[in-house]
């Protein structure tokens, strides 16, 4: 063959290899529904997940001007901006002035609840609308009447203390009528979680609540809307650049239109990453289904492929002619899932419509669709070629005999390379195209780590079955030997069921162990309250108090500054390059304090802690894990801005924190004299021996009448109210893990109908040999059981450490293992791997024994 013909000659094998194998095709699918089924469930996830994130990344970018409240947001905590500060604001643009604090509400009867304060000035909001019921003028709403100031208040807070529209309640020294309800605020996504229900006051009324004292955890907000013909990105980092080299010791927190809630985006982001893994994993369980498919469709065509040979075809012309079917069908089933995914977005918007919380605009993003189709087609390729390569070497000889048990052997070596690239390109754009790479090479190296595992699981089995000594129980010795025939359907059972097991018991058992953080008691030791804004001035008084009303409880009171760090090693914060877990502690201010002595809940374990009496340079002490992630040591330097001063202080020594314990405890803990002179309030904590609801309210309403500018925090109501965050997101998680269930569910039917032939030659010539179909149930029963029991043990045992090692090292918390939801796991297992064994056991023992015998 000439060079100039050899392109043509591929060219038609490519053409001849793409009519036979539609051509076959034409018959129907018959076989390849689980595999198009399994494709189409993890494409559809995939692209599912990455449609909503892109359509609401969108509407977060599109409305970001509107959830910032103007172009820039420049935000600082316990002080106010000094004049020159705001005048170099408002000569910019127009600036609306917010401040948000969290303070205590007390309604006529003497009721109290926790509310988050939000006091705003005439030019709120710049953008977006204010929804109040019922709708009236900010000036009307707000405005002082009859010695009572307005606000609008969340629903919540009106079944709470049992209000209505035109009640009065006080916030510090001030009363307040409530006029309205607040529906939505437009620039509500941008703040924080929030601990208690809203409540919408003017500037002026917080003014003369009392409640601004120095050192008060009050965070001010600015918001600066560019003139109409300069409004733009640009025009915003311009801003953004002028004000911190003309100001560069404000200390100022700011965000830009760009990234109006930087948090939020981040948390999108890591969940999106985390559910695409999710939907992975269920392609994953489904390339078994295509494994089977191809095997179980190759048996089939064992005399097909032999014709093709014995007219002529090459061993790599029939791979070439199956290779093309597999593509067509994974490309089918890909389409399928790729039409699914797309819509979610539409559908969410269709049905919860302004419900919604977040701005999603839907839309078709090209991109996420493209790397859902080509997960599916490299999976698909990545599972099925193990199966295709093996049709190279049928022999012409197949035509003329049957075999009763084909000799095992792998694919050659060229085919096996094949497998290789494909399976790294996979790897490469898991790994590649993820938010968090880390994690993505965790979840590729977990999942190489448990199809080996389950490999070796079946092996095991069938190992163990073949080495028992033989039962006198005939139903047993059927049972045990079936575990390890030829041609059993071990190694299908526990690959399939095997992997969605283990991601349902790892969902489980994070589930159940993020409630019993946020849900249920809380761990021992842990403070029953916080108290914060407490004076400097009142904080013996009000720690003397506190003994008083609650003489056998312990209290701890420590002061308290917020300050963000901007400098470290001499290297800008914005510059760092901190680890994925510790990126957070630059991201906003942080909670600072001052001691002499080692805080409760921390050990020092580096270096040495300062003197009582030390009046040196200011010294600092950081958390242990913190400063690896900062790659900080002891001697470094960092620069902390706190009330618009960079204090610079020396690590002089590292602790680890017992976090878990809920009392005080910060990142950073300075020497006595760092603050000297600095404003600042206290912070408390009241731990009592044996809490009751009624006692709690009382000491709530005593600290209230006592200190009414202290706001108490009742530590339970607060992780129930971050619980009910934690929980809806489980439920996300679950509703994706629901995808892996149902494709471990239908590879382990496509399986077991791929023996469904063996099933009914057995079943015939035993049933002819005096089995009767009782004892055949039971045999098939019994098989079905022991094989599903090893499987869900394994999965439990994988689930188990795969949750104890994402709760313990990535959410730093405790785990404690959930043997009631572990068992559920194994019985739904059983269950499930029982039924659809007898199903199909059914329909084999009602073949009538003569037609088949009539072909044997």
């Amino acid at each position: 063959m000439t060079t100039i013909s050899e392109p043509v000659y591929k060219s038609r094998a490519s053409s001849l290899a793409l009519r036979y194998a539609l051509r076959e095709l034409r018959g129907g699918l018959r076989g390849f529904y689980v595999f198009i089924a399994c494709i189409a469930l993890g494409v559809m996830a995939i692209a599912g997940v990455g449609s909503v994130a892109a359509s609401l990344s969108e509407g977060l970018t599109r409305e970001g001007r509107t959830l910032l409240g103007g172009d820039v947001a420049f935000s600082l905590i316990q002080r106010e901006a000094k004049p020159e500060e705001l005048a170099f604001l408002r000569a910019r643009g127009q600036v609306s002035v917010a401040a948000a604090l969290r303070v205590m509400a007390r309604a006529s009867d003497g009721k109290l609840a926790l509310v988050e304060l939000k006091a705003v000035d005439g030019n709120y909001p710049m953008l977006g609308q204010l929804t109040l019921d019922p709708q009236m003028p900010m000036s009307d709403l707000l405005a002082e009447r009859d010695g009572a100031f307005g606000a609008a208040v969340d629903s919540t807070l009106l079944a709470r203390l049992d209000l209505k529209l035109g009640d009065r309640i006080g916030i510090g020294n001030a009363t307040v009528q409530i006029r309205s309800v607040v529906g939505a605020e437009p620039d509500k996504l941008a703040g924080n979680v929030g601990l208690g229900p809203r409540v919408l006051v003017s500037e002026s009324s917080l003014r003369a609540s009392g409640l601004l004292q120095p050192g008060s955890l009050v965070r001010w907000m600015y918001r600066v809307k560019l003139p109409d013909n300069a409004a733009d990105e640009r025009a915003a980092a311009q801003l953004v650049n002028s004000a911190r080299s003309a100001l560069p010791e404000a200390g100022w927190w700011i965000r830009s239109r760009d990234n109006a809630s930087p948090q939020l985006e981040r948390t999108i982001n890591r969940f999106t990453q985390f559910l695409t893994l999710v939907g992975l994993a269920a392609l994953l369980v489904g390339g078994v289904g295509v494994a089977n498919a191809v095997k179980s469709h190759i048996d089939r065509r064992r005399d097909v492929i032999a014709s093709f040979k014995a007219l002529g075809a090459t061993g790599r012309d029939v791979f070439t002619i199956y290779l093309t079917q597999v593509i067509v069908l994974a490309g089918i089933g890909s389409l399928i899932g790729l039409a699914a995914g797309a819509a979610l977005p539409f559908a969410i918007v269709g049905v919860f419509g302004k419900l919604l919380p977040l701005p999603v605009i839907p839309a078709l993003h090209a991109d996420e669709l493209a790397l859902s189709f080509l997960y599916g087609l490299l999976t698909a390729l990545a599972f099925g070629l193990w199966p295709l390569g093996r049709v190279h070497d049928v022999p012409v000889a197949a035509l003329f005999r049957e075999e009763v048990a084909r000799e095992w052997h792998r694919p050659r070596w060229s085919y096996l390379a094949l497998m290789a690239v494909v399976i790294a390109l996979l790897v490469a754009v898991a790994i590649g195209l993820a938010y968090d790479k880390r994690v993505a090479a965790v979840f590729v190296v977990a999942s190489v780590a448990v199809f080996a595992l389950l490999r070796g699981v079946a092996a095991g089995l069938m190992a163990l079955a073949r080495r028992l000594p033989r039962s006198s129980i005939t139903m047993l010795r059927l049972a045990i030997a079936n575990i390890y025939r030829p041609g059993a359907l071990t190694p299908s059972v526990v690959m399939s069921l095997g992997l969605g097991l283990a991601v349902l018991v790892t969902i489980t058992q994070i589930d159940g162990n993020l409630r019993r953080q946020f849900l249920a008691a809380l761990p021992e030791r842990a403070p029953s309250f916080y108290f914060i804004d407490i004076p400097t001035a009142d904080a013996d008084r009000f720690g003397a108090f506190l003994k008083q009303i609650a003489p056998q409880s312990s209290v701890d009171d420590v002061p308290m500054l917020r300050g963000r760090i901007v400098a470290a090693r001499g290297v800008k914060a914005d510059e760092l390059k901190p680890s994925q877990d510790t990126e957070w502690v630059l991201q906003s201010d942080r909670g600072l304090t001052y001691t002499g002595e080692v805080p409760n809940g921390s050990k020092v374990v580096e270096g040495k802690w300062w003197s009582a009496d030390y009046k040196g340079p200011p010294l600092v002490s950081l958390e242990k894990k913190i400063a690896d992630g900062l790659k900080l040591k002891i001697g470094d330097e960092i620069v902390v801005n706190v009330l618009g001063r960079d204090i610079q202080a020396k690590i002089s020594n590292l602790r680890n924190v017992d976090w878990q314990g809920l009392g005080i405890n910060f990142v950073l803990v300075f020497s006595p004299n760092a603050f000297k002179g600095a404003p600042h309030s206290h912070v408390a904590t009241l731990s009592e021996v044996h809490p009751d609801p009624a006692g709690d309210a009382r000491i709530i309403k005593q600290v209230a009448d006592a200190f009414p500018m202290v706001t108490s925090v009742r530590v339970r109501e607060a992780l129930e109210t971050v619980g009910t965050v934690v929980t809806n997101l489980v439920l996300a998680i679950r509703g994706a893990s629901a995808v892996t269930l149902i494709s471990a569910i239908l590879v382990l039917g496509g399986a077991l109908a791929a023996g469904h032939r063996h099933r009914v030659y057995d079943a015939v010539i035993l049933k002819t040999l005096g089995a009767t179909r009782a004892r055949l149930l039971g045999a098939y029963a019994l098989e079905y059981l022991l094989i599903g029991l090893a499987t869900a043990i394994f999965g439990v045992i994988a689930g188990s450490i795969a949750a104890w090692l994402i709760v313990t090292r990535l959410m730093t918390l405790s785990f404690i293992w959930q043997a009631g939801s572990a068992a559920g796991v194994v019985a739904a297992a059983l269950i499930v791997t029982v039924g659809l064994g007898l199903a199909g056991t059914l329909l084999a023992l009602n073949q009538k024994p003569a037609s088949v015998l009539r072909n044997l």
